[in-house]
């Protein structure tokens, strides 16, 4: 549902709030507020309705629904002295008194300046008129896009049909977690059900980027299920597979590929968009442009890269400081270079704190910025909430393998072993190619060598630093895994060749900054490391 006041826009389906042509940054609760104030205009909405509508019941104080309210006026320009839009009624609660013209977030066509959504519009449909393609040509929008066509059924067994949409359907809604990505509604790509469709044509008629197109084929109790992903703008294909798997259970097969298919989408488009700003000047970068940048030199782990990441994301975040991805990364990156050891950690901790909580501040509903609180919870060795914020981030995106990576290293470094490796196999079931995979890894073999399995916790460094040989905590880790299992003189070899790299490690270093979460789990590391020749 779409909700026009003065010159706003509220789209509930998109969650997003608009003045005009300019996007209003707002917070969810603050969004859910004004959605509920909006919906319930007919009637006083009394503070308990609030609590019971936004926080589901749960126990609220006085300051944060004051704080809320406060923030919903100051999006829409209202205050508390004007209260043209939003009024409050003294001891009884408040009441939206805006006039508001409502429409249907159904089939519209929408032109919201360089962010454009286009499907057919209800007036249209009901007029039968039919609009040529030059008709319905728009600009990208200014973040990656994606329209999931409906797979096609190569076998004419209807009960496929079914199966087909509803793939489709939970794969729009996984994708549509991805808070930097923009997903075309599922009504505007179920428009091309049964048409043969030119990619191209489609990125430049409906304003999309990427293309997500399938088929789905039936022998006997066996399924064929094909998927590819395709930049519209240039028909380059990005990504393809192939999943065969027996019809059992219908359902769990639908959430299966889902998940798998959400999950290898969402780090190729990064990679995808990383690659397409290389040919540009980082002066001509947005923000969004930026972060993607950054995430090409973050994922390869060196220190050189991590200096030109935060160089980026710095730029973003002075330049636009309501960008929540830019925000999250900057703290995510700079609590784990102190991991690395690659800066002060009194530096990195103070300023990624910052930029984390300004982050959740921004969007709770961002995966990344639980993902950098977690981060800096775990640094300093507070457990449960660093737990605690990774879980929330694999709830938030249950198909995020870096979600479910940085769930196992908290649980690992809090000597959770089994279940570190649960989630660090989940990780690489729903991405065998992610570009993160060195950090899916090295969280695994934390898992073994504290569960005593040193010739594993060898095998999987050794993987991790195949992958990336810059990745200093897989370096510390493995002298500590050599030397557990007996071979005292490799072990002692590599540790002088870390040492160059970081000179400052010692065993002071490692009980300040390495987040084992108890004194135990930490000296177990340290007679690893005392065994390859690190001096106290």
């Amino acid at each position: 549902m779409r909700y026009l006041f003065e010159d706003f826009a509220l789209d509930t389906d998109r969650r997003e709030l608009r003045r005009g042509t300019v996007l209003v940054p707002i917070g969810p609760k603050v969004f859910d507020l004004l959605a509920y104030l909006i919906g319930n205009r007919d009637r006083v909405v009394t503070k308990d309705d609030l609590r019971a509508a936004i926080w589901s019941g749960r126990t609220v104080s006085p300051s944060v629904l004051t704080t809320c309210i406060n923030a919903a006026r100051s999006a829409i320009g209202d205050s508390g002295k004007s209260q043209r839009l939003i009024h409050t009624h003294w001891r009884k609660g408040l009441r939206f008194v805006g006039e508001i013209h409502q429409k249907s977030a159904g089939p519209t066509l929408l032109q919201l300046g360089t962010n454009v959504i286009a499907s057919q519009s209800a007036e249209i449909a009901q007029a039968e008129v039919r609009l040529e393609p030059s008709a319905l040509t728009h600009a990208l929008p200014d973040r990656p896009s994606i329209a999931v066509l409906p797979f096609m059924n190569m076998s004419g067994d209807r009960e496929l049909d079914y199966f087909a949409d509803g793939i489709v359907e939970d794969i729009i809604i996984m994708l549509s977690h991805l808070r930097w990505l923009f997903v075309i509604s599922r009504s505007s790509s179920f428009t091309y059900k049964g048409r043969t469709v030119d990619p191209k044509q489609l990125g430049s008629e409906r304003g999309v980027r990427y293309v997500l197109e399938g088929s789905v084929r039936k022998s006997g109790q066996q399924v064929r299920i094909t998927c590819q992903l395709i930049d519209a703008t240039t028909d380059k294909h990005i990504w393809a597979e192939r999943y065969d798997r027996e019809l059992v259970d219908i359902f769990v097969l639908q959430d299966e590929i889902t998940r798998s298919v959400a999950a290898a989408i969402e780090p190729r488009m990064l990679a995808a968009e990383g690659i397409r700003t290389l040919s540009r000047s980082t002066n001509d970068l947005d923000a969004w442009e930026l972060v993607a940048r950054a995430l090409e030199h973050f994922w390869r782990v060196t220190r050189q890269d991590f200096q030109a990441a935060t160089a980026m994301l710095t730029r973003a975040v002075d330049a636009h400081p309501t960008c929540a991805s830019a925000q999250s990364l900057l703290g995510f990156s700079l609590v784990f270079a102190v991991h690395m050891g690659w800066i002060d950690p009194d530096q990195g901790l103070t300023s990624g704190r910052k930029h984390a909580v300004r982050a959740v501040g921004l969007d709770d509903g961002d995966p990344w910025a639980h993902i950098a609180l977690g981060y800096l919870a775990l640094i300093e060795r507070h457990t449960a909430e660093s737990i605690g914020a990774f879980q929330r981030a694999v709830s938030i995106n249950p198909s995020s393998a870096a979600a479910h990576s940085h769930l196992s290293r908290a649980l690992a470094f809090a000597g959770r072993d089994r279940e570190a490796l649960q989630h660090g196999e989940e990780a690489i079931q729903l991405n065998p190619l992610d570009p993160e995979m060195a950090l899916f890894l090295g969280a695994i073999a934390t898992a073994h060598y504290l569960g005593g399995r040193f010739a594993q916790a060898v095998q999987f460094t050794t993987k991790a630093l195949n992958l990336r040989p810059g990745f200093q905590s897989a370096q510390r880790l493995l002298c500590a895994s050599l030397a557990q299992s007996g071979r005292i003189d490799e072990a002692r070899k590599l540790l002088e060749k870390v040492r160059l790299q970081q000179p400052q490690l010692s065993i002071d270093w490692v009980k300040r900054t390495v987040p084992y979460q108890t004194p135990e789990l930490m000296e177990h590391f340290l007679d690893g490391m005392r065994r390859a020749g690190m001096a106290e």
